[in-house]
């Protein structure tokens, strides 16, 4: 790796041991054995390098949400029933959730700072419509390549309002998150106008 790399890796590993406003300069520079110089000239700035390292953790993030339906749904599940299908995705995103909290944490720290740094907004602004085309097409299981740009808008917006929500949650009541067939419970008495507990 070079020093490019290095720096955002240096970031990364920053931005989930003492988050994203507590990161200097020289934390990066420490973590990632690059110089200090070397941020202005690969990144322009210790607050670009910063965002970088928030979108390419959720990038990564993301990718090993891509893996979670080939293990966690069989063939019957995923072309059965979706709240079926909707409720295994889920358990396996709580899971990582759960026992993965200095980036939820990191995650949530950033919501926190949107309204008040320009620069952070747009550069996770930019990449949030592939984020919630990526959303899509793991719970329905199909490539991305066949979402198409309103289900990526819509659907996608929805699973990002969920898993925001949920992220949020796992940090002020971890003992009492909803399980995923919770989830599809809710969404089925949402949709359909089912009680809870009745058939």
């Amino acid at each position: 790796m070079g020093h490019r790399e290095d720096l955002l890796e240096g970031a990364k590993r920053c931005l989930l041991e003492k988050g994203y406003a507590r990161t200097t300069a020289r934390d990066i520079v420490a973590a990632s054995g690059a110089n200090l110089a070397s941020i202005g000239y690969h990144y322009g700035s210790k607050d670009a390098l910063m965002r970088q390292a928030v979108i390419a953790s959720a990038e990564e993030w993301g990718m090993g949400m891509a893996e979670v339906p080939a293990g966690s749904t069989d063939d019957a599940t995923a072309a059965g029933d979706p709240l079926e299908r909707f409720a295994a995705v889920w358990d396996k995103v709580l899971q990582r959730i759960a026992t993965e909290r200095e980036f939820i944490a990191a995650q949530v720290e950033v919501l926190g700072l949107l309204p008040r740094d320009e620069g952070l907004r747009e550069a996770i602004g930019a990449v949030l419509p592939e984020g919630g085309e990526g959303l899509v097409a793991i719970f329905e299981g199909v490539p991305d390549t066949e979402v198409d740009a309103e289900s990526a808008r819509v659907v996608g917006s929805f699973y990002q309002a969920l898993l925001t929500g949920l992220m949020v949650q796992s940090l002020i009541r971890p003992d009492a998150m909803p399980s995923g067939q919770d989830l599809a419970s809710a969404l089925r008495r949402v949709s359909a106008g089912e009680v809870l507990g009745q058939k």
